[in-house]
Order: structure tokens, then sequence, then C-alpha cells
């Protein structure tokens, strides 16, 4: 018999609710946001989880390491300099932000950070090892995925694939903390936390066959990453599983100086996105990379997409029993 999923998402003053049946869903969800808080409650769940979601700080510092690469971070150090708080619009930074927002996960007790994708602007070693000050200063466990931008030099040769092999191992690899930078998983007080590199776009065998297994086991789980989830009359920024996403519609090709998108997707990346979007154990997934807060509902399920972080955005997420 399957089980009533529910869905409540408020966002600013507008209410939705919107009852469904999630296909072999095992237990009941419900969930409730209202902007940057998400509370679900499942009845898989025995202890509450809370967690901070962070995307899209685009942290820019830099020092004199930087000089030999200026001329492929020139432009990406530029772009947000000063900012505005998506609260009060007074003018912040992205270092500014960042240091808030976990100051306010210390604050509220939250049991670790998730950092999903373009926390900084470009592979910067000062930028890497801020986060880690920051990090050590306030004593929140965190775990990290990149986004596009993280790993991307503009105008360095080399495929996508390359590119973010190289830079991942040069300057990223402190933040995974030993975790493999493709897919891996972590479980705190019951629930599996996922963190997948879709950075790209594109989905590699082995991240494949990790949700596979993941999604056919008994604990429910969360899913990150940095490129959101394909959802009808989305743009190709939400490209995980986007049947329109593409070299046509690659616009930002030129101006990011690198190779041009792959014709389309391939059978394995919609494999992927069928697993996640029909994981019977799937909570949610949470992603960044269109800096904008949204909810899309994808066969019963939320799929969320957090504000950008250089404006101090972020979710803060509840996880807790449904009594």
């Amino acid at each position: 018999m399957k089980t009533l999923y529910k869905i409540v998402v408020a966002v600013a003053l507008a209410a939705v609710v919107m009852p469904s049946f999630a296909r072999g869903r095992k237990h009941e969800v419900t969930v409730v946001s209202n902007r940057e808080q998400v509370r679900i409650y499942s009845s898989a769940v025995e202890d509450t989880l809370r967690l901070f979601v962070v995307a899209d700080t685009h942290l820019w510092l830099s020092d004199e390491r930087e000089e030999p690469f200026r001329e492929y971070s020139k432009r990406m150090a530029a772009a947000y300099n000063v900012t505005s708080h998506f609260r009060t619009g007074a003018k912040t930074s992205p270092e500014e932000a960042f240091r808030q927002t976990i100051a306010l996960a210390k604050q509220r007790g939250a049991d670790a950070v998730a950092l999903v994708g373009d926390i900084l602007s470009y592979p910067t070693e000062r930028g890497v090892e801020f986060v880690q000050e920051v990090m050590r200063e306030y004593g929140m466990p965190y775990y990290y995925t990149p986004g596009n931008h993280d790993w991307h030099y503009e105008g360095m040769s080399g495929t996508s694939q390359e590119l973010r092999r190289e830079w991942r191992d040069r300057r990223l690899k402190p933040l995974f903390q030993g975790n493999d930078p493709d897919a891996y998983g972590v479980t705190l007080k019951g629930v599996r936390l996922l963190f997948i590199d879709s950075s790209n776009y594109v989905i590699e065998p082995e991240q494949l066959k990790f949700v596979q297994r993941e999604a056919r086991g008994k604990q429910p789980f969360i899913l990150f990453q940095h490129i959101p989830m394909y959802a009808p009359s989305r743009s190709v920024g939400y490209g995980i599983g986007h049947p329109d996403w593409g070299a046509k519609a690659d616009g930002g090709y030129k101006i990011e100086r690198r190779r041009q998108w792959a014709e389309s997707h391939t059978k394995l990346d919609y494999d992927f996105y069928d697993t996640v979007v029909g994981a019977p154990n799937l909570l949610a997934t949470f992603a960044g990379h269109v800096h904008t807060y949204g909810c899309d509902i994808i066969d019963g399920r939320p799929h969320f997409t957090v504000g950008a972080n250089f404006s101090a955005a972020y979710y803060e997420v509840i996880v807790m029993p449904l009594k």
C-alpha cells in the first residue's frame, strides 16, 4: 500500500499545501519550509538532526600565491566583491556573509554544515584556508562538495573532467577531509547525507552505482549536490536530467572561457536522475547554483535550491521524528 506523502511549502507570505502519493515510499514524511528554514518530519527517524546548507558564497580572496594564475581568475575575482544581505539589503561581502552564517549555525546548535558548491569563485588557496579557519574558529563539523566555479580557472586548457580532477586534488582536497570527491556519504543521527560532485552536469558510472546502492538501503537519505535536479519549466541551470541540456543550450562557455557542454545528456545521466527522484528512502535534495530559494516537487519528493551565501542566505534544515 502506498504511503501518503504530504508536502507543505511556505515561501514568504504564500503557502502551498500539496498532499500526494509517493511511489513505493516506505515511511510517511511531512516537509514544512518558510524560506530559510526547512523542517522534515519522518517516521523513519528517531532523533532530531539540525543542518545548515550553504552554497554560492563565491569567496574571491587571494594572496601572492595567486599571481601566476591571475589571467585565469581575474573575472571571477571581481564578480562578488560587495554584495547585499538577503534580508536587510545592507552591504556585506562574501567573507562577512560566510562567517556570519557559520556563527549562526553554531548559535543554533547545528550538528553540521553542508557546503554545496561554489564556496569559492575559483580554486584560490587563500579561500580554502579561510573556510578551514572559520570552521575551526566555530568548531563546526562540515561536509563539502564542489560547484562549477570552485575548480574552474577560466581560459585554462583541458576538458571539464580534467580540470576538475586536477584542481580538486591541487587546491580543494583539504575541504573533502579524506572523503571521495566524486561521491560519499555520512550518517548523522540515523539519516544518510549523500554528497555528489555533479558540478560539470555529468554523472560518472561510479556515482550512479553509489546512489543506486543507497537507494536500495533502509536508511532515509538527503542528497546534496551543486547543480539542481530538472523540473518541468525550469531552465537548463537545473541541469541534472534536463532534456534540453547540451551544447545548443550552453550560453556561458564563451564568457567562462571553457569548452562547450557535450551535445546532450547520456543514458547514465538520466538513470541517475531517475534513481534519485524515485528512491523510496529519499527525504529531499538540496542544491545551489541558481542563487535563489526554491522548491520543486518531483514524484512526491521536495528538491530545494538555496539562495546565494554571498548575500548570507542559507537553509537551516531540521529533521525530526514524525509523531
